[in-house]
């Protein structure tokens, strides 16, 4: 349905305390938060939504996480868990710090906070590899093989139609409020009482470097699920285990 709020679409699972599941670049919600569809069933309400710019949201030029951070504050309503997943993580990181006192929980999976880990080496040579890719001329079908690539997806072992949808979004992504640019609230995020909660994937020495740094950075506790890449919510079961031990546990605090 569309939230009357913020021009987005959003979809609802479950009843319970909400949980706002915010996606990455080049999907929709539903086609990245399938795999936690079954915690609707263990009393939370999973709010699964469009980010601006794709799906059936309100169009936008490119992606921009400080606009998501608008959208995601809103949609939170008078308190909610957030999960973000790559740079959709951005956009939760932002509404986090904005609404300290409505966030029950914060679960941060591969975020593309790009600007931390810039010395260790393998961070540092993401960073130079995504900016080489954001210069080259390449029609949008290779463009996205190279980006899965990067980040660590493996294009091949993708659904098809995952792939072929992921194409006409391109210009969404490449035309984003550059992700290398955000100078993430870490101090206020740092100072929230609410439970942290960062994973990686385990897949790239890259982003395991940039998760300890900002898991160190705002208090949160460090995980890794592995077994599906950057995709790491796809890994299913192991990631969901995470996700209800950190919302039982903010149940437990208040």
């Amino acid at each position: 349905m569309q939230d009357s709020r913020t021009d987005l679409f959003v979809d609802s699972w479950g009843t319970g305390a909400p949980v706002v599941l915010v996606h990455g670049s080049l999907a929709t919600g539903a086609e990245e938060w399938q795999a936690q569809r079954p915690l609707a069933a263990e009393g939370f309400r999973l709010l699964v939504f469009d980010r601006r710019g794709y799906g059936r949201s309100a169009a936008a030029e490119g992606e921009d996480f400080l606009r998501d951070a608008d959208d995601i504050a809103a949609l939170m309503g008078d308190g909610a868990h957030l999960v973000g997943h790559s740079y959709g993580g951005l956009g939760a990181l932002f509404a986090a710090a904005r609404r300290p006192e409505a966030t029950l929980s914060l679960t941060l999976l591969e975020p593309a906070a790009f600007g931390l880990a810039r010395d260790h080496p393998a961070a540092r040579a993401l960073l130079e590899q995504l900016l080489a890719l954001w210069d080259l001329d390449l029609p949008d079908q290779d463009w996205v093989v190279r980006f899965l690539k990067a980040v660590g997806s493996d294009p091949d072992a993708l659904p098809p139609e995952l792939l072929d949808a992921a194409v006409p979004l391109v210009p969404v992504c490449r035309r984003a409020r550059p992700p290398w640019q955000c100078e993430a609230p870490l101090a206020a995020l740092a100072a929230a009482p609410f439970p942290k909660l960062v994973v990686s994937g385990g897949h790239s020495a890259a982003f395991d470097a940039i998760c300890d740094d900002l898991a160190q950075q705002i208090g949160a506790a460090r995980a890794v699920a592995a077994g599906a890449g950057h995709e790491v919510q796809f890994a299913g079961e192991r990631v969901n285990e995470l996700l209800l031990s950190l919302w039982r546990r903010a149940a437990n605090r208040s």
